[in-house]
C-alpha cells in the first residue's frame, strides 16, 4: 500500500478542551480498502480523532487530506459529501421504522412531484440486505431487530450513501457474542466492497480478526502504528496495558 495515495490523510492534528491537550500531533492515513483499527483505553483520544475526521469537531492545529486534496469540514454533511461516513455508538435509528424507512432517512427516493418510490427503495434495501448477508425482512420494523442486526442496517445506510470510509465507533458495546461476530462479517463485506473502515474499539479481540493495521492511541499520542501480521494478539495486549499504566500515571 505504501505505492498508493492514501485515501485519507490526518496531519499532526492537536485539539484542547478547556486546558485539556486532548490529541498531541496525531498523524494517520487509511488506504482505500484498508482496515485500520483504533484501539486505547478511555480517554486515549480515539473518539475525538474521530470526530474530527467525520466533521464533528474541528481540530484546533493540523490538517486533514482526503484523496490527495486538503479539506476542512464545517459539518458532518461535508465528510458525507466526500463519502465519509461515520456509524457513532448512538446509530440514531428509528424503532417504529421499517429496515427500509431507515436505510433511507433523509434520503429518500422520490418519483414525480416529489412521491416516494417505494418500490425503488425496497428493491435497493434488499439488495444491500443480501450483499450484508442480512437476514431481515425491508419490512421489519427496526425495534424487532436485534443488537447486531441494527448494526448491519446502519452499515448498509453507509453503503448507499456511496461511503468510500466508514468509521465504526465501538460498534460492537453491549452485542452479544453473536452480535460481535456479525459484525465483523459486516466489515468483511465492506472490504470486499473496497471501503476502507476506521474501526475505533477499546476491546483489541474484537477487531484483530478483520483488522489490515493496528494504530494506538494513549494520553491523545499515537504510540503504534504498524500492520498487523507484525504484531501477535498477545504483544498488541502488553502494548495496551503499558499504555492504559501510563495512562494512569499521568
Amino acid at each position: 500500500m505504501q505505492n498508493e495515495m492514501p485515501l485519507l490523510k490526518v496531519e499532526n492534528i492537536h485539539k484542547f478542551f478547556q486546558g485539556v491537550h486532548a490529541l498531541k500531533g496525531v498523524s494517520l492515513e487509511v488506504y482505500p480498502g484498508e482496515v485500520v483499527a483504533l484501539v486505547g483505553d478511555n480517554g486515549a483520544g480515539k473518539s475525538t480523532l474521530v470526530k474530527i475526521i467525520s466533521g464533528l469537531i474541528k481540530p484546533d492545529r493540523g490538517k486533514i487530506f482526503y484523496k490527495g486534496k486538503e479539506v476542512k469540514f464545517s459539518s458532518v454533511k461535508d465528510a458525507n459529501k466526500l463519502g465519509i461516513i461515520t456509524v457513532f455508538q448512538d446509530s440514531s435509528l428509528v424503532d417504529y421504522l421499517s429496515v427500509t424507512e431507515n436505510l433511507f432517512m433523509n434520503n429518500e427516493i422520490t418519483k414525480k412531484f416529489g412521491i416516494l418510490d417505494k418500490r425503488a427503495m425496497r428493491k435497493i434495501a434488499e439488495e444491500l440486505l443480501r450483499k450484508l448477508s442480512l437476514n431481515v425482512s425491508p419490512d421489519q420494523e427496526v425495534r424487532f431487530c436485534s443488537g447486531g442486526e441494527r448494526q448491519g442496517v446502519v452499515i448498509a445506510r453507509s453503503m448507499y450513501l456511496r461511503s468510500s470510509l466508514t468509521i465504526l465507533d465501538e460498534p460492537t458495546r453491549a452485542l452479544s457474542i453473536a452480535g460481535v461476530q456479525r459484525v465483523l462479517e459486516f466489515v468483511k463485506k465492506l472490504k470486499e466492497e473496497g471501503v476502507a473502515v476506521i474501526y475505533v474499539s477499546h476491546s483489541i479481540e474484537h477487531v484483530y480478526e478483520v483488522a489490515d493495521r493496528i494504530v494506538v492511541l494513549s494520553r491523545g499520542e499515537k504510540i503504534l502504528d504498524v500492520p498487523k501480521n507484525k504484531l501477535s494478539l498477545e504483544e498488541l495486549k502488553s502494548i495496551l496495558i503499558q499504555g492504559v499504566a501510563r495512562q494512569s500515571a499521568s
